[in-house]
């Protein structure tokens, strides 16, 4: 019989533990800052009317005089990037051809000596590590498709795009 006794007196020892260890739980807290961080970006004037085009026109001050500037409108350091897109009759492409037109852009001394890079319709890097407010000029030449170019006027967007740097 005094082995059923020490028996209940260990688990009534162990239940005293166990109920000594609930009884000691605390809680604590941690404070904890964030700064949301904006990654924004503005094209001003955002619009250029190339209007009739035989072969190409740009932007640059002997074209349409219509460079486009691209403006970190965020609060962080960002890198611009651009693409393409096709219009309802013409497909973009490296160079023009059968209804495919060509859309470049230049971003350095495009008024003196222009170096041309053709957009894809995937982004491409334009310009990196631009701090809040920080701008770029672009300019823009399209070239139209060298045989069924469609003569209805045609709406080509150009995407800029900002990321985080």
């Amino acid at each position: 019989m005094k082995k059923i006794i020490a028996s209940v007196s260990i688990v009534s020892i162990v239940s005293m533990f166990v109920a000594t260890f609930a009884l000691a739980a605390t809680t604590g807290q941690v404070t904890a800052t964030v700064t949301a961080s904006v990654i924004a970006v503005t094209v001003g004037d955002g619009a250029v009317a190339y209007g009739v085009v035989a072969t190409n026109k740009d932007t640059t001050a002997s074209g349409v005089n219509d460079t486009q500037t691209i403006t970190n409108t965020g609060t962080v350091t960002e890198d611009f990037s651009v693409k393409g897109n096709s219009s309802a009759s013409w497909t973009l492409g490296a160079s023009a051809g059968d209804a495919i037109y060509a859309h470049k852009t230049c971003i350095a001394n495009c008024d003196a000596s222009p170096t041309w890079v053709a957009m894809g319709l995937t982004y491409t890097s334009l310009a990196a590590s631009k701090a809040p407010a920080g701008t770029t000029d672009m300019d823009l030449q399209i070239t139209v498709p060298t045989a069924n170019p469609t003569v209805t006027q045609q709406s080509v967007p150009v995407d800029v795009l900002a990321t985080l740097h």
